[in-house]
């Protein structure tokens, strides 16, 4: 049999950020009754209204209603399909409608979730060796696992309460240019990011965009969590205030629909000179045709006829999950204040008031050993921080998700953490 050695396999498959996921379903398959704060996961209880045939009807009768034959019509469903997407018309008009982005269909690509839209657009973007990828620091793995696959440098960017640290950016971008490089891009999620959960403030965007025009950068935004604000607290997306074309807009369906269908989306509307090309979102489709091909029909059609059925709304199809998120969250700050209302020294955790994550801050290592102790010891889960980190700054944090757990367990669970914490992080 042949034998492989990690010496000549891409450095990548080595890297402790591809294996981050892995290692916590590990855990939590060990420890099967303990209360698990670590899956930034939907809530099973927003599934259930998954009608899946209902939704592929109704997608049907879309499109015929559009011009397609019935027999057509249900053919698009079996075949491959256009790499650039069958929902793009759907989507558009639904953040259109409800978030003022107003960009053509054809400027949209439906992907396989958000991480292949991250993938294709570090793809599409990062020719040269001299291009760096700015990140905020703590950031999501997702986005700094794709470009250690693509062999991207990356730059972190301190972030915080309010956003990143702009003044940090551009010093960044400054000691960049002196030694010879340049900031292509920054990734950025603005509404309450995974896992530091700071929202930027209208003028932090405002300010952003405005660097990002004086340094000559893109903005990946990333808006996975946004529609968590509530309705009276919504600030626009970068991509609603973007004047000058700085701003490619990634979304994902996995939490305002369901995770399973595998449907994301990216908006990219920026000209694209020389060759055929006329936008880049021609551009990423060209690049999707030899990595999936195209996006499963079925799962699409079934995204798109659930947009339909809520007047192609995405803020409705997300309102009754909105509410239960921020229920959660609020459930799981107060347990935190009354379990831990004198916590020990050093513990101390942010208060977003929005997303899925809060940062705890602990006086020792939050490492493997200690997740092991407070799972077997005290049958509760959580996510070590370091991962999140591009330069050991997380090691002593933790990240608690109140997005998976009914209020019970979220009760239950800060009881344990609060046991867990008093005895455990005494120096």
């Amino acid at each position: 049999m042949v034998q492989l050695h990690t010496d000549r396999l891409h450095g990548s498959v080595t890297a402790p950020v591809l294996g981050s996921i892995s290692f916590l379903n590990e855990v939590m398959s060990r420890h099967p009754g303990a209360i698990s704060f670590a899956p930034g996961a939907p809530h099973p209880d927003t599934l259930p209204d998954v009608d899946v045939q209902r939704f592929t009807d109704r997608f049907l009768d879309h499109a015929v209603v559009r011009g397609a034959s019935p027999d057509r019509a249900r053919r698009l469903l079996f075949e491959y399909g256009p790499a650039r997407g069958l929902i793009n018309d759907i989507v558009a008009e639904a953040l259109r409608q409800d978030y003022g982005i107003d960009a053509p269909p054809e400027s949209y690509v439906i992907t396989v979730g958000a991480q292949e839209a991250m993938l294709l657009v570090l793809r599409a973007l990062f020719r040269s060796s001299g291009d760096v990828l700015a990140v905020a620091n703590p950031c999501f793995v997702g986005i700094t696992g794709a470009a250690r696959l693509l062999d991207v440098d990356v730059l972190g960017v301190d972030e915080t309460a309010h956003g990143l640290d702009l003044d940090g950016l551009a010093r960044s971008c400054q000691e960049a240019r002196a030694a010879g490089r340049a900031v292509r891009a920054l990734y950025v999620a603005p509404d309450y990011s995974n896992p530091g959960g700071s929202r930027m403030t209208l003028d932090c965007r405002h300010r952003l965009l405005a660097l990002a025009a004086r340094e000559d950068l893109l903005l990946l935004e990333d808006n996975a969590y946004g529609f968590t604000a509530a309705a009276d607290d919504e600030l626009p997306s970068l991509k609603a205030i973007d004047t000058e074309g700085r701003v490619i807009h990634i979304g994902t369906f996995a939490k305002t629909a369901f995770p399973g269908a595998r449907v994301g989306f990216v908006i990219a509307d920026q000209r694209v000179d020389g060759g055929d090309a006329r936008i880049l979102a021609d551009v990423l489709a060209s690049i999707k045709s030899m990595v999936t091909v195209n996006t499963s029909p079925l799962s699409q059609a079934v995204i798109g006829g659930m947009l339909l059925e809520h007047g192609g709304s995405l803020d409705r199809l997300s309102r009754t999950k909105s509410e239960l998120y921020r229920r959660n969250l609020h459930l799981l700050l107060d347990a935190l204040d009354r379990d831990l209302g004198s916590p020990p020294p050093g513990v101390h955790w942010n208060r977003p008031d929005g997303g899925f994550f809060v940062r705890v801050h602990l006086p020792v290592p939050a490492d493997t050993d200690l997740l092991e102790v407070s799972a077997a010891e005290y049958g509760v889960l959580w996510t070590p921080m370091r991962q999140f980190f591009l330069d050991g700054a997380g090691d002593t944090q933790i990240r608690l998700s109140c997005s998976y757990l009914d209020p019970d367990g979220i009760d239950e669970g800060v009881r344990r953490l609060a046991a867990f914490l008093t005895k455990e992080t005494r120096q």
